[in-house]
């Protein structure tokens, strides 16, 4: 068997060899705490204001509008729930296919804090009825925070995030977006789109586990949640992973430096893909707006595929012996029994019965492992 091939990069990527030496110089040679005002703790806190001011300018934005976090899970959990305490939220809208880091976080505070959460109505493929949207913000006059990914990361469909944050700046909300699936992948300009909370994890782009950022727009003025020391500005308490943050700035770097290059070359492996299915397994349905390559994300696809139900169970199994690593959903649900919440929002029935797979690519993939993958569901369904 050749070495495995690798379509889950939508749960998480490889690492980088220049982010992995960075990280080792860092571990090797910058040990100090960054709170700390000797010389090894400035070395280090010298090396997260420079990420953060890399990573600002990209945006657009205040470097002091940027802090760093565990990853996404956390800083969507930071944002909704100290808007409720801080802001005094008291409305939360969102949609039924976001990640479940917000939908659990919603329920929680639904329970918790007898907040109001409404759901926008969605199209069949998965994008948000605007219009929908903004006769739940003139409902009533509450304190409103609408919380809506930009690319969501099971199929792939595109939030117009312009239009949203428009609304919202409109009707005087406040606009949360889980950018987890797409910075890094998509250009953000945080003063052209009024947006008040974006997220990011290292490790979706070619970084490191365990670190992200979240964007607070400086007039918004949330507390931390977690207290302590108050590192990061007094948003979040807590000495910072000096190597995590500069292994993130160097994949972060990476990723708008080479953007248009490896959107390019991906963006044709997913068409490729695409045209591979659909040639050698006729039928193969893909779900949302995965195939409409101008509103969905080039690094996803999600294929219902002409496959009989009566071998859906033992599928992902077949596809691990074979060394073909993709998924059914979201890494983070791959345990759960009932199947993909999103599928089910946007499938019918019958379609439900059949297998439904998310590719996810990077640079990294090749023309050869779509073929090898082809190749085995085309066997696999015909046998």
């Amino acid at each position: 068997m050749d070495s495995s091939v690798y379509f889950d990069n939508a749960a998480t990527t490889p690492l980088l060899p220049e982010v992995v030496e960075r990280m080792q110089t860092v571990l090797s040679t910058t040990f100090g705490n960054p709170s700390s005002v000797h010389e090894s703790g400035r070395k280090a806190k010298t090396i997260i204001e420079t990420a953060r001011k890399t990573i600002a300018s990209e945006l657009n934005v205040s470097p002091r509008e940027i802090i760093f976090t565990s990853g996404g899970t956390e800083s969507i959990n930071m944002v909704l729930n100290s808007a409720v305490r801080d802001l005094h939220v008291t409305t939360i809208i969102t949609s039924k296919i976001e990640h479940h880091a917000v939908l659990y976080a919603v329920e929680l505070l639904q329970k918790q804090q007898q907040v109001h959460v409404h759901y926008v109505n969605l199209h069949p493929c998965g994008t948000p009825d605007y219009e929908h949207l903004e006769v739940l913000l003139q409902k009533d006059n509450s304190k409103k925070i609408v919380s809506l990914m930009h690319v969501n990361n099971e199929v792939g469909t595109l939030l117009d995030i312009q239009k949203v944050a428009d609304i919202c700046n409109e009707n005087n909300a406040l606009f949360h977006s889980d950018t987890v699936q797409s910075v890094g992948h998509f250009k953000m300009d945080c003063q052209k789109i009024p947006i008040d909370f974006l997220v990011a994890a290292a490790h979706k782009f070619h970084g490191p586990k365990g670190v992200g950022f979240v964007f607070i727009r400086k007039s918004t003025n949330i507390q931390s949640l977690i207290v302590g020391g108050g590192q990061e500005r007094g948003f979040r308490a807590g000495t910072e992973s000096v190597h995590n943050i500069a292994g993130m700035e160097v994949a972060f770097v990476n990723a708008y430096k080479n953007l248009e290059k490896d959107r390019k070359y991906i963006t044709d492996l997913k068409e490729y893909c695409k045209n591979q299915l659909t040639k050698h397994l006729p039928g193969t349905i893909f779900n949302g707006k995965c195939a409409d390559m101008e509103n969905s994300s080039y690094t996803i696809l999600n294929a219902c595929l002409p496959i009989d139900p009566a071998k859906n169970d033992l599928l992902s199994f077949h596809l691990d012996l074979n060394g073909i690593e993709c998924s059914k959903g979201s890494a983070c649900q791959s345990g759960a029994s009932q199947g993909s919440h999103v599928l089910n929002e946007l499938l019918t029935p019958e379609e439900l019965k059949k297998p439904s797979l998310r590719f996810s690519f990077s640079k990294f993939n090749s023309h050869s492992e779509v073929d090898r993958l082809v190749s085995f569901l085309k066997e696999y369904a015909n046998n």
